[in-house]
């Protein structure tokens, strides 16, 4: 038995070390606030995955030295835009040389513009084993065992497979990868790309609309990533393609959620506080994309229309008639 850590004890975090107790490890959930895990441990549910029972064999712990204690493998579930704050209480106890650290946020942070990879080599230097976690993989379907795969990518091939090993199940495959910066902007863009099927979906339109906007935001995703030094095949896979299916189209999507709440003439003040403390990565990530994409002089109409809807006041039907409006192009991926 390998001991497993996992740092975010929201909805993904959970559902990730539920796979890793499923799998016969000995699993940590650390998380910030002793009452919430206390709540957690009375009642056996996270409220994020009503109806999921919590084993008591998973261990809750609000201590980050004692969290961290002769673990094998630390995870990190953290949201992309708190990620820096939390792991710097970790600063002095994590130490990556000797373990993997498999990163499942998905996100760019606003004011540095940098991928999680790059705060994680900001904070603790060493990135030998730094591992990206990515893919459709909602947490609702997760945590219940359903068929899920994902990828996990670093440019240290063992250490790759070693966070595979301790994920893969006969419910959770796991591929390797070795394009970090690919990786986490798919799973980073696509969100920002979800608002925008979701504010389709929020005016009702239909399938021809979600369909085009898919597929150029697939489009947008590769160019703006290889101007980033991602490779664009990389868009292609369970990261970029398979991840952006997955969070325009179910249910479970927050983000899609998000922009049908804008589609249908609701204010963003209004649909987070109907969210109750949920985080939608792409609400915050439009902002680094809008900019990145400026940064590198990269065409990226979709995500410029999402972040004017966001912090702008441009309405979604004059976002809808620019688009559709735009100078005639020959389409290339």
């Amino acid at each position: 038995m390998s001991k497993a850590t996992v740092l975010g004890d929201g909805g993904w975090g959970t559902a990730l070390a539920l796979v890793l107790l499923s799998n016969g490890h000995d699993v940590t959930l650390w998380g910030r606030s002793p009452e919430k895990l206390e709540n957690i441990r009375n009642t056996r549910e996270n409220k994020y995955l009503k109806g999921v029972v919590i084993p008591e064999e998973l261990k809750l712990e609000s201590d980050p030295e004692k969290a961290l204690a002769d673990t094998d493998l630390v995870v990190l579930a953290i949201p992309s835009q708190f990620q820096r704050e939390t792991l710097a209480q970790f600063r002095n106890i994590l130490d990556s040389g000797k373990y993997p650290v498999a990163d499942a946020a998905k996100g760019i942070e606003n004011g540095s513009l940098k991928r999680m990879s790059e705060v994680f080599e900001e904070l603790f230097g060493n990135t030998e084993n730094y591992v990206v976690l990515s893919g459709p993989s909602h947490a609702e379907e997760t945590a219940r065992g359903i068929p899920t795969a994902v990828v996990a990518a670093s440019r240290n091939r063992m250490a790759a497979g070693k966070v595979r090993d301790f994920f893969m199940s006969e419910t959770f495959r796991v591929y390797t990868a070795d394009d970090v910066t690919g990786v986490e902007l798919g799973g980073a863009l696509k969100n920002v790309l979800a608002i925008a099927v979701g504010i389709c979906d929020g005016m009702n339109f239909g399938d021809n609309t979600k369909a085009a906007l898919m597929t150029r935001g697939i489009a947008e995703m590769a160019r703006l990533g290889n101007a980033l030094g991602g490779r664009k095949e990389t868009f292609a896979g369970l990261s970029g393609v398979g991840d952006l299916i997955v969070t325009c189209m179910s249910r479970h999507s927050r983000n899609r959620f998000v922009g049908e709440s804008l589609g249908r003439g609701k204010t963003l003040e209004e649909i987070r506080s109907e969210m109750g403390g949920s985080v939608a990565e792409g609400v915050k990530t439009a902002i680094s994309a809008y900019e990145l994409a400026r940064e590198c002089g990269v065409e990226t109409p979709l995500v410029n229309a999402v972040y004017n809807v966001l912090y702008h006041g441009l309405q979604p039907e004059k976002a809808v008639y620019e688009l559709m409006t735009r100078s005639a192009k020959q389409e290339n991926l």
